[in-house]
């Protein structure tokens, strides 16, 4: 058996144009090899495979569950080891770059990007069985469709192999998940095997940089764009400069990075780096609904952009001066005070005002929409002022980092199971005590009982639609919480003050 599935895996890769004909004797002997195997019952033949890559690794993967290739049969392990063994059919960085350059220079940037991002998927990087599970949704609100989507193509983790996990000794090789080093890397259990993983090149404001696609796709083409030395997050106006540059050269990419402060920052803030792809997110579907000029900034506009969170949209047909003006306004924002509204750049030194800057190039147009953002915290939320409140932790209490900020909810994986039994509960004769006596889905009981007496449509058919639409709806609260200018009257009014101050 594990002789013909090595045949058909190595048929894979020469299906897909990643090994030719006359690697595929070599390729087979390199898995041979890496699953400690002497010899081999039949050589490899070009031929169509007949079923997935996921199919066909899983057989390989039972195998060496079985026969002890494997310590312990867990999702860590399986994955170091068939990412050890896709590494076998990945062309080496070199070449890929070359590939790269060679479609970007006969096709276009698009057909490049659009080339990787498919050899990610074919080589494994991108797991297209575990992508597919995610679940995903648009929800109509005040401020346009809001994407939703449930996470869950990032497998969870079995106890004992945590357990093990914390026995490993803590490396300082690589230095964190983004560092460059991580190209071609082994992994260990408490570290992701890399070796298929590979990077593009791009200088940005004159420094090098590399572009990859995050494993964990989701949007189209999701890149992840990080400098190649291991520097901390920082928003200067060498960020403004970085992500026009950016879509200067991938002018079909939107760029953004996550602010540089704990709460309203996002995950890793110890290497600098942002987030791209080809993706149009409602935030840059969103109206303008006042626009100044900025005197002193050629040609530049600043507009305020209608959305739950206080977003200012600069533009102009020269980077440079967009670059400044940029600067500038998050110059006057970081000490930008209004007690009215409760906004403070400070407790004592500390300093609470950033923001999250998102790029385009678009009608000739180099745009930076600059979300303002503010980490201070209280007695009543502890978690943050300007973050989720605890009313929607049923639903969503981590961070609100840079892809939600544009209007595309990631929530946890637990709510496809949750949201399933809460709608079962409903149809029950007696809702709230079916809500409160079962552990899972008793955190969302007022929300769910409140969902059900607003539609009195609500039956074993809709119920799924509604109840997604109403996490949306509850998505659109987040957002609205994490947004420093309340969309009420005095929020906007405070808003244009701000506004009109950097005219």
């Amino acid at each position: 058996m594990i002789d013909a599935a090595l045949n058909e895996l190595t048929a894979y890769a020469e299906a897909k144009q990643l090994i030719t004909e006359e690697d595929m004797i070599y390729s087979k002997n390199q898995l041979l090899e890496a699953l400690h195997l002497d010899e081999s019952a039949e050589n490899p033949q070009p031929q169509k495979p007949k079923r997935n890559l996921p199919e066909i690794m899983k057989d390989i993967l039972d195998w060496a569950a079985q026969e002890g290739v494997l310590e312990n049969d867990t999702v860590t392990e399986r994955d170091l080891l068939d990412t050890k063994l896709m590494g076998i059919f990945t062309d080496r960085p070199s070449a890929v770059t070359k590939t790269f350059r060679s479609i970007q220079d006969n096709s276009g940037i698009e057909a490049a990007t659009a080339w990787f991002y498919e050899w990610n998927q074919d080589v494994h990087y991108i797991r297209r069985d575990r992508i597919a599970k995610n679940m995903s949704w648009s929800t109509p609100t005040d401020y346009g469709d809001l994407d939703i989507t449930v996470n869950l193509s990032k497998p969870e983790k079995d106890p004992k192999e945590i357990q093990k996990a914390k026995n490993v000794s803590t490396a300082n090789y690589p230095l964190c998940l983004l560092c460059k080093e991580n190209v071609g890397y082994a992994g260990r259990l408490n570290h992701p095997a890399r070796h298929n993983l590979r990077t593009i090149p791009v200088t940005l404001n004159g420094e090098d940089w590399h572009v990859q696609f995050s494993p964990y796709v989701y949007y189209h083409e999701h890149a992840i764009v990080l400098k190649a030395e291991h520097d901390p997050m920082r928003i200067t106006k060498e960020t403004f400069q970085r992500l026009l540059d950016f879509v200067e050269q991938y002018p079909h990419y939107f760029i953004g990075s996550n602010a540089d402060l704990p709460i309203v920052g996002g995950s890793i803030l110890s290497h600098d780096h942002y987030q791209a792809g080809r993706y149009e997110f409602p935030m840059a579907r969103a109206a303008e609904e006042e626009t100044i000029p900025l005197s002193g900034f050629d040609g530049v506009t600043a507009s305020k952009v209608k959305w739950p969170m206080s977003v200012v949209r600069v533009k102009g047909p020269d980077k440079r001066s967009v670059v400044l003006a940029s600067d500038y306004i998050l110059k006057e924002w970081k000490e930008y005070e209004d007690a009215s509204v409760g906004i403070y750049p400070y407790s004592g030194s500390e300093p609470h005002h950033t923001i999250t800057p998102i790029a385009r190039y678009r009608s000739g147009m180099f745009e930076i929409d600059l979300v303002l953002r503010n980490n201070r915290t209280s007695e009543e939320h502890p978690m943050g002022i300007f973050h989720p409140h605890e009313e929607v932790h049923h639903i969503k209490k981590e961070n609100i980092g840079l892809i939600e900020v544009m209007g595309l909810a990631v929530l946890p994986g637990r709510l496809k199971q949750e949201l399933q039994e809460t709608g079962e509960a409903l149809l029950t004769a007696d809702p709230e005590a079916e809500l409160q006596n079962n552990e899972l889905i008793s955190k969302h009981k007022n929300w769910a009982l409140k969902v059900k007496a607003g539609h009195p449509e609500f039956s074993e058919v809709t119920q799924e639609k509604i109840l997604q639409q109403e996490t949306g709806l509850v998505f659109a609260e987040i957002l609205s919480h994490s947004g420093v200018f309340k969309r009420d009257e005095a929020g906007q009014q405070a808003f244009l003050k701000f506004l009109k101050s950097l005219g």
